[in-house]
């Protein structure tokens, strides 16, 4: 009977083997997984489980009886120490486990300070795991201080959650600008306002020099030779995709495990889903953080190891939760030239040109022209800017 090894029982994890066993196949699937948890979600352990709003319970993906019922074996809480592509044997501990097919969804791992930075000491956390969150949530008490290291989503969700429990935030981006990376200035203005209205304090061009404190952080020394008085600090420099065993296994790696379009890595029995994994698209090689690109990646790959031989052809869509405003990202805004506005009420949206053409939306609790934005870009419709601009305009008769 044909196994089928899944490494990382996260989303895609979750996501692949449900979709092997949709799709028709009835051999042995194993998923293992490093965290004693079963698959869950991640998004809301920073905001509603953080907030204590959500109950663990409520983060799984699945009812842990659906894999027994599935007749998916789950290995948790001992991570897969080395892969022998040639033998088609993984190791767990004292076990090896042989394979007919294997898939990586190793997802990504969160950028740590240095120990000569004061990364090792303790009070300082990152946000990945339930474990990181529980670490942290006794810290979330009104009138303690946190430093919050970066200005990308990951640290302004961080410190919206923190202002709202009456903790006192103060954010240091060492770029220009707050989302820098990932956003258009106007979205980086959007949410700077939002984050100062509700009394976070950012600093930016400004990095972190290094944390304070002999065991217990205490304090923060900035590049500018400022100092602060913290109780606890929370790290979002970004993520790195964990391709450490893929690496050790001689596989291609390109920013992550390298695939090719249908999701095959350099080895025709090893397959790479979710943030782990980089693609060919549009003529360049990406890798997707996201929800959405670890379902959908994740279960074309589960039809192309059943032998579906389907390209993966993404439409990009992410979201974040600050206060009470909900941000809508479809497409990816690479490469864009222009900016454009479109203001409805209270509602605004960011649309990004490259020349005359449509590549991304931002949509700050405006929905509608969110749905929209994501039909035009998926129908590869561009809309011309001063059409946008209007907002009597309805954009919906566009899409006819």
């Amino acid at each position: 009977m044909s196994h089928i090894v899944v490494i990382g029982a996260g989303q895609a994890g979750a996501s692949l083997t449900a979709k092997l066993r949709a799709s028709g196949f009835d051999g042995e699937i194993t998923l293992i997984g490093a965290e004693s948890e079963p698959p869950y979600q991640r998004p809301p352990l920073s905001k509603g489980y953080l907030l204590g709003e959500m109950q663990k319970e409520r983060l799984y993906l699945r009812p842990e009886h659906f894999y027994t019922d599935q007749k998916i074996t789950l290995l948790l809480g001992e991570p897969v120490s080395k892969i022998d592509p040639s033998a088609k044997t993984v190791q767990v501990g004292d076990k090896v486990i042989s394979y007919d097919q294997l898939a990586l969804t190793t997802g990504s791992t969160p950028r740590h300070l240095p120990k000569g930075c004061g990364g090792d000491l303790h009070g300082v956390y990152a946000v990945r795991s339930l474990d990181d969150v529980d670490q942290m949530a006794p810290e979330f008490v009104e009138g303690r201080r946190a430093l919050i290291v970066g200005g990308g989503y990951i640290g302004l969700e961080a410190a919206a959650v923190a202002a709202k429990m009456g903790v006192e935030v103060t954010l240091v981006e060492m770029s220009e600008r707050i989302l820098q990376r990932v956003a258009a200035a106007e979205t980086s203005d959007f949410f700077r306002d939002l984050h100062r209205d509700h009394g976070v304090k950012i600093v930016e061009g400004v990095g972190l020099k290094h944390l304070l404190g002999d065991t217990q952080v205490t304090g923060a020394r900035l590049t500018d030779e400022s100092e602060l008085q913290v109780d606890f600090v929370i790290v979002g420099v970004g993520v790195a995709p964990s391709d450490f065993l893929a690496v050790e296994a001689g596989l291609k790696i390109s920013n992550g495990i390298e695939t090719d379009a249908q999701g095959r890595t350099s080895d025709p029995s090893i397959w790479a889903a979710g943030d782990c994994a980089s693609f060919p698209w549009q003529g360049k090689r990406i890798r997707l953080e996201s929800v959405q690109n670890a379902i959908d990646q994740a279960e074309l790959v589960a039809e192309n190891m059943l032998g579906a031989g389907k390209d993966y052809d993404p439409k990009p869509w992410f979201w974040s939760d600050q206060y009470d405003v909900k941000l809508q990202i479809a497409g990816l805004n690479t490469g864009y030239s222009r900016i454009v506005t479109r203001q409805t009420g209270e509602a605004v949206s960011y649309w990004y040109y490259c020349g005359d053409r449509l590549v991304a939306v931002d949509a700050m609790n405006d929905p509608r022209n969110y749905m929209i934005g994501k039909r035009l870009i998926e129908a590869g419709k561009s809309p011309a800017p001063e059409l946008v601009e209007d907002a009597e305009i309805d954009l919906k008769a566009l899409l006819k």
